[in-house]
């Protein structure tokens, strides 16, 4: 469990540090409520994007982003509500992105933004 904890927290600083790169502002990580997390909220330009991560070593269960599956993507949608009502807005633009983390061994970190894709 430590070592699964240890490689999403890989993932995401890799995902952050990515987002950053490409000029997205990270206005939290790891938000938290008794229902769920969010690992990445970000602001790119006008609009909030809620950044779901997945990170994997192998493809042998898919790709990372194949995780996101309708369930996450309902609970994702549910939390974003959540943290929108506990901030000042207005938030007039709102996008769901999912960060794709493949870590094979010996090889770079291969990162994939995939931008409103639920």
């Amino acid at each position: 469990m430590a070592q699964h904890l240890a490689l999403g927290a890989q993932g995401e600083e890799l995902a952050a540090g990515f987002l950053q790169a490409a000029g997205m502002e990270i206005v939290a990580r790891n938000w938290r409520c008794r229902f769920g997390e969010l690992d990445i909220i970000g602001r790119d330009g006008e609009i909030t994007a809620f950044v779901e991560v997945k990170t994997r070593t192998g493809l042998t269960c898919g790709r990372p982003e194949e995780a996101v599956t309708y369930r996450k993507q309902r609970r994702i949608r549910e939390l974003a509500a959540r943290w929108l009502r506990e901030q000042d807005g207005p938030w007039l633009r709102v996008r769901f992105d999912v960060v794709s983390v493949l870590l094979l061994p010996g090889r770079t970190p291969e990162i994939r933004h995939l931008e409103a894709v639920f």
